[in-house]
């Protein structure tokens, strides 16, 4: 525990006049009374609640040392650790390209294949996964990680038009393939997402299959949407357009042949949600994580236990030692 203030701690110093005030009070509180025999007296006995006095103080000096330390600003340091889970390697390769907005999938392909890809990541609690966007150009956008809450926000902040349009299968592949040669884990493999054939970029998808399978990769290949004339709505639904698509069955079939993966088709969200229940169940490996902790503010408990010996106090002060005036 670090303390933001310590400093502070010098208020500890009141105990020292409270606690000559209290020994100065019970030093001039004893009366006395004159009697010809104690006898009679003997019974009543007062010891027990004398310590149970001295018991109400020692509870105000902890609700009193409590508030100084919440004062204080105990934290929690930030830490490094590590440890060993059973996990697998992943990147999402999902394609961004215009045909993305195509609405046969509901809103539209590209928001379908974010929610599924985003309850994928969040059910894979100890895989180490990427993500790399492609259309004619690629982009990793995260690196390998445990960190679930950044990866979902990388996917739902994931837009078409952030870069040169197309469809560059081969360069999404190759981008994915730089960021698992560094994974720790025996099972590394890509999640390739696209809606159509390969027409941009410079590495050809069948030569990033073949280094893929020279990495032990393996490429799970999806195609998305059906075939032929969509209608593409802009993400403000201003505007509508017509074009034709194709996907490139046979190409993706080959990619994930080559590296040992499989191909899917999903024509509709139920089966792409399917599509990537069916990838939940890839094999896992032990692999080395490193877990990161962010300081935090830790004054709660001095509060609660400030709070507690106060109630405690005057509990004791208005039942036990009530004083009958």
């Amino acid at each position: 525990m670090k303390l933001m203030h310590p400093w502070l701690l010098l208020l500890f110093l009141v105990y020292v006049p409270l606690i000559v005030w209290y020994v100065m009070k019970w030093r001039n509180s004893n009366p006395s009374v004159g009697v010809s025999s104690v006898s009679s007296l003997r019974p009543y006995r007062a010891r027990g609640k004398v310590m149970l006095m001295h018991v109400c103080f020692g509870l105000q000096l902890v609700a009193i040392g409590g508030l100084i330390v919440a004062l204080s600003r105990p934290q929690k340091h930030d830490s490094l650790h590590s440890s060993t889970i059973e996990g697998t390697d992943i990147v999402l390769a999902l394609d961004i390209s215009s045909s993305m907005l195509a609405t046969d999938l509901e809103p539209n392909r590209i928001e379908a294949a974010k929610e599924v890809a985003s309850k994928f990541v969040a059910q894979r609690t100890n895989d180490n996964i990427g993500l790399v966007v492609f259309s004619g150009e690629s982009l990793s956008l995260m690196p390998l990680t445990t960190d679930r809450a950044a990866l979902v926000n990388a996917i739902a902040g994931t837009k078409t038009g952030a870069l040169n349009d197309g469809t560059a299968i081969g360069d999404g592949i190759a981008s994915s393939i730089n960021r698992l040669v560094s994974g720790q884990a025996k099972s590394k493999s890509i999640i390739l997402l696209t809606d159509g054939t390969n027409n941009a970029g410079e590495v050809a998808p069948a030569t990033a299959a073949q280094i893929a399978k020279q990495k032990g990769i393996r490429i799970y290949s999806i195609g998305v949407g059906k075939n032929g004339s969509i209608t593409i709505t802009d993400p403000y639904g201003f505007s509508t357009t017509q074009m034709e698509t194709k996907i490139d069955e046979a190409a993706l079939k080959n990619i994930s042949d080559v590296t040992g993966g499989k191909y899917f088709r999903a024509t509709d969200s139920r089966m792409l949600r399917q599509v990537f229940e069916e990838i939940d169940s890839l094999e896992k490996s032990k692999i080395n994580v490193n877990n990161f902790t962010q300081t935090e503010d830790n004054f709660t408990p001095w509060i609660l236990l400030s709070l507690c010996a106060l109630a405690l106090q005057l509990l004791l002060r208005y039942t036990v030692l009530r004083r009958i005036p």
